[in-house]
């Protein structure tokens, strides 16, 4: 099968692992195996037990398991600005391009495709659970610069651009869009660990539906409360 091949800052491996397929064994169950035990208890001597190779083996690839949950982000933010492109390609009205982007954050549309050669909902877990550990650090300020943040980003100024098409007037665009982007994880963590912090219930087949209409009314109904 081809798996779509993204790329992603060379700053973040030693060795590109979407190159070999030992590289791409290190991902993929890498991805499988933090989604199920955490990224705290998640270590390079355990993966090289399931990947049935040397721990040394690993550290070709990334320095630290730090740089290869940055992989991870950065891969999922890159696919998910792949997604947004194919998704709003052709379309003409701005509304309908911001829907589709709101869709594609709330997780309701192209989550778990065969797209890439890791499962794509445990990704999407790991974004959910683990991603905040990527920015919330002492060194966020050099890797900002460095650009390792940038599909992030990238996504954020995508969708900023399709609220300034909508609403020129409206003053903040990329605050309210980046506001959406962390809500649409916060909200899913919330659900399953902190219930009292969010109205969506765990458990619904619709939860995703439900936090689409959330993202859907912060972000369309802010953007309206400006006169255009």
């Amino acid at each position: 099968m081809n798996h779509i091949l993204f790329n992603i800052s060379d700053k973040l491996f030693l060795r590109d692992p979407q190159k070999t397929d030992m590289g791409q064994a290190i991902v993929r169950k890498s991805v499988e195996m933090i989604d199920i035990m955490g990224f705290e208890q998640f270590t390079f001597k355990k993966l090289s037990k399931e990947v049935e190779t040397t721990e040394p083996t690993i550290y070709r690839y990334f320095a630290n398991k730090q740089r290869l949950l940055h992989y991870l982000v950065d891969w999922y933010w890159t696919l998910m600005n792949f997604r947004i492109e194919y998704g709003i390609n052709n379309i003409t009205a701005p509304e309908e391009k911001l829907r589709i982007c709101l869709l594609l954050l709330s997780g309701k549309k192209g989550i778990g495709s065969a797209a890439t050669y890791v499962d794509e909902a445990a990704l999407y877990r790991i974004v959910i659970s683990e991603s905040d550990k990527t920015f919330l650090t002492k060194t966020v300020d050099k890797d900002y610069k460095a650009g390792l943040l940038s599909p992030f980003r990238e996504t954020c100024k995508k969708i900023a651009d399709i609220v300034h098409e909508i609403n020129p007037r409206y003053p903040f665009p990329h605050s309210l869009v980046s506001t959406a982007m962390h809500a649409a994880s916060h909200q899913i963590f919330y659900v399953k660990h902190l219930p009292l912090l969010s109205d969506l219930k765990d458990g619904s087949k619709l939860l995703n539906d439900k936090l689409f209409i959330f993202l859907e009314g912060l972000v369309m109904g802010t953007i309206n409360e400006i006169e255009k």
